[in-house]
């Protein structure tokens, strides 16, 4: 027996006892839509699970750079009833002023080191804690980004028709800059 393990047995059952906390779902895109209506044709879209809706968002800030519009009106209809206010437009657009590249970050296989290009299938790995569903309704997931040293994460409020809505996200917070931007890369 080593030295930490009596410690990493009690962390792994305290964990356990929990219950949940462990789960990670790999949400894959089967194409990348081109309009609101195919982003609302993608099989995630029924947001009958707060993993797709976690992923989904990711992909709605995608568009971001090229087609701001549509962009807002993914995230609009992943917010279901509560669509983006001024403010909420005024701060995503702030996070696009020089870091376009966040968004794709979230892709496996999306590095600095690749500019932040995704490997096909377009896939995003979505995790759950221990904590994810701690208010009834909620639920909190954690994506990573290939330029961040820890997870970020993602808010989803279950309404009345039993679908997982944006509520809240982090996505959109500083990491590392591609390796084509960095003067010291």
């Amino acid at each position: 027996m080593g030295l930490f393990d009596n410690l990493t047995n009690k962390v792994n059952q305290a964990v356990n006892s929990m219950g949940g906390g462990n789960k990670t779902v790999d949400v894959t895109f089967p194409y990348l839509p081109e309009t609101l209506e195919q982003f609302k044709a993608l099989p995630q879209a029924n947001m009958t699970s707060p993993f797709d809706t976690a992923a989904l968002t990711v992909l709605a800030f995608c568009y971001y750079p090229q087609n701001r519009e549509l962009s807002l009106q993914m995230v609009d209809f992943l917010r279901g009833p509560r669509p983006l206010s001024g403010y909420d437009k005024s701060f995503i657009a702030d996070r696009f002023r020089d870091a376009d590249y966040v968004p794709r970050s979230y892709f496996n296989g999306a590095t600095p080191q690749n500019d932040y290009a995704p490997r096909q299938p377009y896939t995003i790995r979505v995790s759950e804690s221990p904590y994810s569903y701690q208010t009834e309704n909620y639920a909190t997931l954690y994506i990573r980004s290939g330029g961040a040293d820890s997870p970020r994460s993602v808010q989803m409020r279950k309404a009345k028709d039993g679908r997982w809505y944006l509520w809240e996200q982090f996505v959109l917070v500083g990491i590392r800059q591609p390796e084509s931007q960095n003067p010291w890369a």
